[in-house]
């Protein structure tokens, strides 16, 4: 496999996105200037100028028309895919870390992060087919769990949401109430700051990665957890592939722990998991540095990660993938 290695960012990478059709890519980093890439080839189709923040999250609507970014710089935009215009800025008091549209594309969630006074909250805000019918209000906002939430997303039939974070429990809240429904058990949860949450494809379970060097698959709607994958460093990204039983996990210290010697020791590649098995079966090096970002193309076909280097690196996988047998 050789990858297309992208280079637009000037900052560590914190995001990847494909569309549902996957034939483009979002990448966010700490640059403030979120970039969209055709995805077969790598070539950059466009910014999103307007944040004057670190961008740490974003979502595309189903029809691929909307993107939806989470910034430091205490602001939410929406813009459209196609043209770069800033459609609307949802402002708060705090830096917003994660967003997510519901299915439908009515409703987005936005997470923000402890600030001065203000404890880390989850918004949920609705999203008009217009944007100057657009509105800044909350149809919901949960405060409570200590410590900054790093991912909040829609379960099914967008009756609930998912958050995780600081504290290394994942909640499910009712998303009409703000009702807490679940949450996970110390002795079989993480033990340790949880970096990332990536759904399945059919959104049956997720999959959440953590610092205690650990990531676990959860069924979405009970909460019970079904596997568990254990790494030598911490997980900074996590994902699944929509097409075979594998989870690639990504990581690597943080940036200030990091020696010239992590790279040739493989400290930074994609390590892959049989996700039945629980069993490494690979890994994909290249990147300098931890990474931070990981997305699988819907169709399974590829996958692309993104690193502390402010590189992102395009993976299309080889007839042999399809392949491995354990």
């Amino acid at each position: 496999m050789r990858p297309i290695l992208m280079k637009g960012h000037e900052r560590p990478l914190t995001f990847l996105k494909y569309n549902l059709d996957g034939d483009i890519l979002f990448s966010c980093a700490k640059d403030h200037t979120p970039t969209v890439w055709f995805a077969d080839n790598g070539e950059r189709l466009g910014t999103y100028r307007g944040h004057n923040g670190a961008v740490w999250c974003c979502d595309v609507s189903r029809d691929s028309m909307r993107l939806i970014t989470g910034s430091a710089d205490q602001s939410v935009k929406l813009w459209n895919v196609q043209t770069g215009e800033q459609l609307y800025s949802f402002n708060f008091g705090s830096p917003a870390r994660a967003v997510d549209f519901a299915v439908g594309d009515k409703l987005a969630v936005i997470t923000t992060d402890p600030f001065m006074d203000s404890p880390s909250a989850i918004h949920v805000k609705q999203i008009s087919r217009d944007p100057s019918d657009q509105m800044g209000e909350s149809v919901l906002t949960i405060k409570g769990p200590q410590g900054r939430i790093n991912r909040a997303v829609w379960g099914p039939l967008n009756k609930t949401i998912i958050s995780a974070g600081e504290d290394a429990v994942v909640r499910i809240w009712d998303s009409e109430t703000g009702k807490l429904l679940k949450e996970s058990d110390k002795e079989s949860g993480h033990k340790k700051t949880i970096t990332s949450l990536s759904r399945s494809a059919d959104g049956s379970h997720f999959l959440t990665g953590s610092l205690d060097k650990s990531a676990k698959l959860w069924d979405i709607r009970t909460l019970t957890l079904i596997k568990t994958y254990v790494t030598e460093r911490p997980v900074n990204a996590v994902a699944m592939s929509p097409l075979l039983n594998h989870v690639v996990l990504g990581g690597g210290q943080d940036a200030s722990h990091v020696t010239t010697t992590d790279h040739r020791a493989g400290k930074f590649e994609a390590k892959f998991f049989d996700k039945i098995l629980q069993e490494e079966i690979g890994g994909v090096k290249g990147h300098f540095g931890p990474i931070n970002a990981l997305a699988f193309n819907p169709d399974g076909k590829s996958f692309s990660s993104g690193g502390e280097d402010g590189y992102v690196r395009l993976h299309h996988f080889d007839s042999d993938y399809f392949n491995i047998k354990i």
